[in-house]
């Protein structure tokens, strides 16, 4: 069930196409995601928003907060598998871009 509140998205493309920054928000959220790549080696550069592995991190601590409770359900099992699944997944993304040296780049 939605709460029916309003969420605002915006998302970004850089001059060349790239996905770039943007934000969501809505009754509570305010996201500010990562504007434009990190850099490799001497390149690199720290963060200036959030990534999505940080946005599912903060879902799955909620949902363990919920599922420690009397609210506790087999739905909130179900939720928490996924969310942690997709965790998982852009992990196994990150690594291979690491192998293909292009973690950090736009390159693909």
């Amino acid at each position: 069930m939605s709460t029916g509140q309003p969420i605002v998205f915006e998302n970004k493309l850089d001059d060349s196409g790239n996905p770039t920054g943007g934000y969501a928000s809505g009754v509570g959220l305010f996201i500010n995601w990562q504007d434009g790549p990190l850099g490799r080696g001497e390149e690199s550069k720290e963060p200036n928003g959030a990534f999505i592995e940080d946005v599912l991190k903060i879902c799955a601590e909620r949902m363990r907060f919920y599922q420690a409770s009397k609210f506790a359900c087999e739905e909130n099992v179900v939720v928490l598998e996924h969310i942690e699944a997709a965790i998982l997944w852009l992990g196994e993304r990150t690594k291979n871009r690491e192998v293909r040296d292009v973690e950090g780049t736009y390159e693909i």
